[in-house]
């Protein structure tokens, strides 16, 4: 055991009580990685800090891969965060509309719960239901998202920049924050161990999940001019005549996220700093925003799900 490792170990021991909350929280604790944040800020006991020891529904540490190596590596405290709003007007109630067995949310809610490299959740939403549900598994106890984060105009980034300030205020320190669309749940948990390993290797501003389009704008996207003529959206000299002359595109596939912690409180947008790409299967990448996107992400889950029984 390393000598720092071992002085803070302890010092936890010997300040620790005994009830049950704190002995479920110094088993799982010690077996997982090297951070010292718990020691750094004085949270000496388990039942003082909800949220914190594991619940109902929560994993404990795993064997190995991308997420414990992520820690390992770094010691970064990461926030798992989904945004939930409350009004939709193409699905009315989609993030908590049952499928394939549970809600929308559950698919990605229980991904972040279960990934070893994410230490807590926390659900933004105006809809009480979601948020007294998101909270019964686990999530921190923000409170509702406020009322101008919850129009049909606001962005992600107000959210993302809301949900950190008020989950800093109850955890301490957050390293990297990562999003999880709930209107994505087709992702694997693969999917979120790439993008924080991507993350931990390039150290970029933000990692956002792509996929190739289908479409390119060098060739068969096409915008009409004040005439209502159609041309290709940005022609090249010479033209474009085939798919594979064509530069390179991805698709903003609005699934996962990972986003330095420092770059969300700075910036203004999305957009300012490094941005790089995740590259996803387009079939992990539907987006459900139609009642026809919804028909196809249940099809598609349900075969999934057939296969992994099948396994």
């Amino acid at each position: 055991m390393r000598r720092g490792r071992a002085i803070w170990t302890a010092r936890w021991s010997a300040t620790r009580c005994s009830c049950p909350p704190c002995a479920i929280f110094w088993r799982w604790h010690r077996a997982r990685t090297r951070r010292v944040w718990s020691i750094c800020r004085g949270w000496t006991c388990a039942c003082r800090r909800p949220g914190w020891w594991p619940r109902p529904g929560r994993r404990g540490p795993s064997s190995g891969g991308a997420g414990k190596r992520f820690h390992e590596e770094t010691c970064s405290m990461i926030l798992g965060h989904i945004g939930a709003r409350k009004g939709s007007k193409g699905v009315p109630r989609k993030n908590f509309r049952p499928i394939c067995g549970k809600p929308l949310i559950d698919w990605s809610l229980d991904q972040l719960f279960a990934h070893p490299a994410v230490d807590a959740v926390v659900v933004s939403t105006d809809d009480e239901e979601i948020y007294d549900h998101a909270v019964a598994k686990g999530a921190l106890k923000i409170g509702l998202r406020p009322a101008h984060l919850a129009t049909d105009t606001a962005g992600k980034w107000g959210v993302w920049q809301h949900a950190l300030e008020a989950s800093e205020a109850l955890t301490g320190p957050v390293d990297a924050f990562l999003d999880l669309d709930c209107t994505s749940p087709l992702r694997l948990p693969e999917d979120i161990s790439g993008a924080l390993e991507l993350y931990n290797i390039e150290h970029p501003d933000l990692v956002m999940s792509c996929c190739e389009a289908r479409k390119n704008p060098y060739f068969n996207l096409v915008e009409p001019d004040a005439s209502g003529a159609l041309h290709v959206s940005k022609p090249l000299p010479g033209g474009v005549v085939a798919r594979q002359q064509a530069p390179v595109v991805y698709e903003h596939a609005a699934s996962t996220y990972v986003v330095s912690s420092a770059y969300l409180k700075r910036s203004k947008g999305l957009w300012e700093g490094r941005v790089i790409p995740f590259l996803m299967p387009p079939e992990r990448c539907v987006d459900i925003d139609s009642p026809f996107d919804f028909r196809l992400v249940e099809f598609l889950l349900t075969e999934a799900l057939k296969e992994h029984s099948h396994d």
